[in-house]
């Protein structure tokens, strides 16, 4: 990596907001403690306002943020390989906002750099999601975002059909379906719900506080430990 590009990646991992050691930049930037050093005192020497503090680490003050940022080539097709992704296998609501987004990036790059998003040569298959399954999960997905309880019918891989109410902590994608990981209230622990095997869902507009026991960290040691 050419030294400017290590200074200005650098930058960036200062400016995430919290107390970096030298230890931890000189790892993500796969360099030596030593040339972290050097770098963080050149910085300072040209006027960067980096606090430090033996011992602690470095933080960037909250006055000083690099401007925005052009992208690279590559970085150009990851977005827009990641904004087909969530146009092909999201909600409708959310793939919506993928082409405004697209753009917005668009209206803002040189010209030789406008051909980097259209993907000529990458596609992403698109699994035809019915707009059944792709607005219950805008459903999951916002009571999601504002921690509200679900009261879902939901039927198992075994033809069971049960109510339940369910506290949403994440969710994740296999590649064809969206699962649903939850505290029940019905089993009182935690439990995968496959987004397509939802016969109704809806936000019971109830916010619920996560406990230690029953969070997202939580659910996901308790499915390695069951993997």
């Amino acid at each position: 990596m050419r030294r400017a590009d290590r200074l200005f990646q650098l930058m960036l991992l200062l400016q995430e907001g919290k107390v970096r050691t030298g230890h931890y930049l000189a790892e993500k930037l796969e360099v030596s403690t030593r040339t972290v050093y050097r770098d963080i005192g050149d910085l300072v020497g040209s006027g960067i306002p980096i606090d430090s503090e033996a011992g602690v680490g470095y933080l960037l003050r909250d006055e000083y943020r690099l401007p925005p940022l052009m992208f690279t080539s590559e970085e150009l097709k990851a977005l827009a390989l990641g904004a087909r992704m969530v146009r092909a296998w999201s909600d409708s609501e959310l793939a919506s906002t993928t082409a405004t987004a697209i753009r917005k990036i668009e209206s803002i790059l040189p010209e030789n750099l406008k051909d980097e998003i259209q993907l000529n040569r990458i596609e992403v298959p698109d699994f035809q999601m019915s707009k059944e399954v792709s607005d219950k999960l805008r459903i999951v997905r916002k009571a999601l975002d504002a921690q509200e309880k679900l009261t879902v019918n939901y039927t198992s891989i075994g033809g069971e059909s049960t109510d339940r109410v369910i506290r949403p902590l994440i969710l994740y994608f296999w590649g064809k379906t969206w699962t649903l990981g939850a505290w029940c209230e019905l089993r009182e622990g935690f439990r995968s719900f496959r987004v397509d095997r939802m016969n109704t869902v809806a936000s019971l507009e109830v916010q619920f506080e996560t406990t230690d026991d029953g969070n997202t960290q939580a659910y996901v040691a308790y499915q390695m430990a069951e993997w």
